[in-house]
């Protein structure tokens, strides 16, 4: 949507009804400072809403690109309006995280509405014992296991399960993943304390 041609658009502040009164009858000044009018109730009515432009709750659909760029975030134009809103609000909370376990998992919940568990096959470790035993080889891998937000009984818990979109979910784990791990994806039908895994 363009802003700058919004027919009918009216002025909230008239440059006819500021003029001296001399020109309040003057037919050409009225007709001429309306024309102005036209031109300008976009960009004063934009000004009078400012605020509602840069909160990603109220700004209109279209300013969603350009906040997330303010926020150095990507928000996905197939997505739903109300995740890119999220996403962009969120997006400060999610650099502070970003590279860490943390905020994976918050970015799996915000973008994918999976709770997720991630097991790092780096096979970095420490100790404050000396002797301690060194680490297994690494794995080599990044594991993100997920499950449904909601996670119900019988054939809700098989709707939910379906419901979680593997494609998805591996794109944002891949993105996050470190370079020197590959990156899998297991959809659990629960938090894996319940289910036993």
């Amino acid at each position: 949507m363009t802003r700058a041609a919004v027919p009918g658009l009216p002025s909230r502040y008239p440059i006819g009804d500021l003029l001296p009164a001399l020109y309040a009858d003057d037919d050409l000044a009225q007709r001429f400072t309306a024309g102005l009018d036209t031109v300008l109730a976009p960009v004063l009515s934009t000004l009078d809403n400012l605020p509602a432009y840069v909160d990603p709750a109220l700004a209109p659909a279209d300013f969603l690109p350009w906040l997330a760029s303010w926020v150095g975030v990507e928000a996905d134009p197939a997505w739903p309006v109300e995740l890119r809103r999220a996403v962009v609000a969120h997006a400060v909370e999610l650099h502070r995280w970003r590279g860490t376990r943390r905020g994976l998992v918050e970015r799996l919940r915000l973008v994918c509405g999976v709770h997720a568990e991630v097991r790092d096959g780096g096979g970095a470790t420490w100790s404050a014992e000396p002797g301690t035993a060194l680490p297994p080889p690494p794995t080599g891998e990044l594991l993100v296991r997920v499950w449904p937000v909601r996670a119900g009984d019988g054939a809700d818990l098989v709707d939910a399960v379906d419901a979680v979109d593997a494609h998805r979910v591996l794109e944002v784990a891949a993105a996050s993943c470190p370079a020197h791990l590959t990156c899998r994806v297991e959809v659990l039908p629960g938090p894996p304390e319940e289910t036993g895994d």
